[in-house]
């Protein structure tokens, strides 16, 4: 009788993390859009971006290799928040980066902190000049991601028109605008990635457009994604962000709001821009992913309102 005797290597877990949150009246309101608007290696030849989702290492080394290098990515919304900290960590992973922003003075500090490859400074709500933007590309990129947009709410009977319509532009306009523009700059297997939020989903009379916004955009990516195949579409709902518009919204309230999350959320502790960062970048590099929503919100949805 031979005797077989079998070893099994011990595979080390995959951690994954998802975040963000919202609750109360004025909380929710800052819920629903934190995430509404709101980073080496031998260069040549560039890799394809469809393929292999493994990195590469020499026996007894555990050093990992940046999963962007030789690519591009721009960031419409790249001057602050999660745009900028998006930005920061696809720069970590080799990325060359292009920054779109408002402020040309923040901008600016943007693109030194992060070694931006090229910047412009517009509002992207401004169709003539994100169209100028486009077509000024170089070609092929790889990856865009929006992050701009700000919050427009309010009871439907009493909000004024133009902010109505503003609603609805600096969203879902805005994207179908990316994706024409995009369409004839990104390369097969490369992301088309939008911003939306989770507070929206629940009916409420004060939030209105956005919540018109949050139940559009997963739609119209989902569709966007067929039409543009195969260009990856895909959308991040995004609960409370710790970010500068977070802080905007809440004014006074914010350290009390911090505080309630790490109580009440299951991670015991407040998103902050690199979640969504680093999810942002996972979307980028996984060629498996289209036509999908995914949510970061810490759990907050599974706790009671």
């Amino acid at each position: 009788m031979v005797a077989m005797r079998l070893s099994f290597a011990k595979i080390p877990p995959v951690l994954m993390r998802s975040q963000c949150n919202s609750v109360t009246l004025a909380q929710n309101l800052a819920d629903s859009f934190c995430g509404l608007r709101a980073q080496g290696g031998d260069r040549s030849p560039t890799p394809p971006i469809g393929g292999t989702m493994t990195t590469a290492s020499t026996p007894g080394s555990t050093r990992r290799e940046p999963e962007l290098v030789g690519q591009t990515v721009v960031v419409i919304g790249g001057s602050a928040g999660i745009g900028l900290e998006t930005a920061r960590r696809a720069r970590a992973e080799g990325a060359d980066v292009i920054l779109t922003g408002r402020n040309p003075q923040r901008l600016k500090q943007a693109v030194l902190e992060v070694g931006a490859q090229h910047s412009e400074a517009f509002d992207a709500n401004d169709a003539a000049s994100l169209e100028r933007f486009f077509r000024g590309l170089p070609t092929p990129i790889d990856h865009v991601m929006v992050t701009a947009g700000g919050p427009h709410y309010g009871p439907l009977l009493a909000i004024e028109l133009e902010d109505a319509r503003r609603g609805l532009t600096e969203h879902v306009l805005l994207a179908i605008q990316v994706a024409q523009g995009a369409s004839r700059k990104v390369r097969p297997g490369g992301t088309l990635l939008f911003m939306g939020g989770t507070g929206g989903r629940h009916p409420s009379a004060v939030l209105g457009i956005a919540s018109a916004v949050t139940v559009a955009m997963p739609a119209l990516v989902a569709n966007l994604a067929l039409e543009l195949a195969p260009v990856r579409v895909n959308l991040i709902a995004a609960g409370f962000v710790d970010t500068p518009l977070s802080a905007s919204l809440l004014g006074e309230d914010l350290d009390r709001r911090r505080d309630e999350l790490r109580a009440t959320l299951p991670i015991r502790r407040v998103v902050g821009p690199a979640d969504v960062a680093a999810l942002a970048v996972h979307i980028m590099t996984n060629t498996a992913l289209t036509g999908a929503t995914y949510d970061i919100d810490g759990g907050q949805q599974l706790v009671a309102r």
